[in-house]
């Protein structure tokens, strides 16, 4: 009974460590996209970047007045809030001269477009291989 108890000891230990070694490789594959907002535009017009997970790090540099980030697939409606990819948002408003993150996103194949409401930007275009 005791070498049966033992055998489960070590399996249970082994498969923790084995989680623990998933989880923070899967915290080192995340990628934070940092943008920056001006008055009434992004200073990144264009961004380009390969599939998986991501953070955005919204800037906001002297706009003035609270800022945010929407994230929709090019070519949905960007006023319609359904379209909108949620996990982009930031996690609270971006007030002036500070920064806020996004929850982590997974960003497949293909081009969405980013703006800001709040800022009134125009939509900028991210591409992704």
């Amino acid at each position: 009974m005791k070498n049966i108890i033992t055998v489960i000891t070590i399996i249970l230990g082994f498969t923790s460590m084995i989680n623990a070694q998933e989880i923070k490789k899967s915290m080192n594959d995340v990628t934070i996209i940092s943008v920056e907002q001006t008055p009434r535009a992004f200073t990144q017009k264009q961004i380009t970047v390969n599939a998986g997970t991501y953070i955005f790090e919204v800037a906001n540099n002297n706009v003035g007045k609270d800022v945010g980030f929407v994230l929709i697939a090019q070519g949905t409606d960007a006023t319609n809030a359904e379209n909108h990819i949620k996990e982009a948002y930031v996690t609270s408003v971006v007030k002036n001269n500070t920064k806020q993150t996004s929850k982590e996103v997974i960003l497949k194949k293909g081009t969405y477009n980013y703006f800001c409401p709040l800022n009134e930007t125009p939509l900028y275009t991210l591409t992704v291989n």
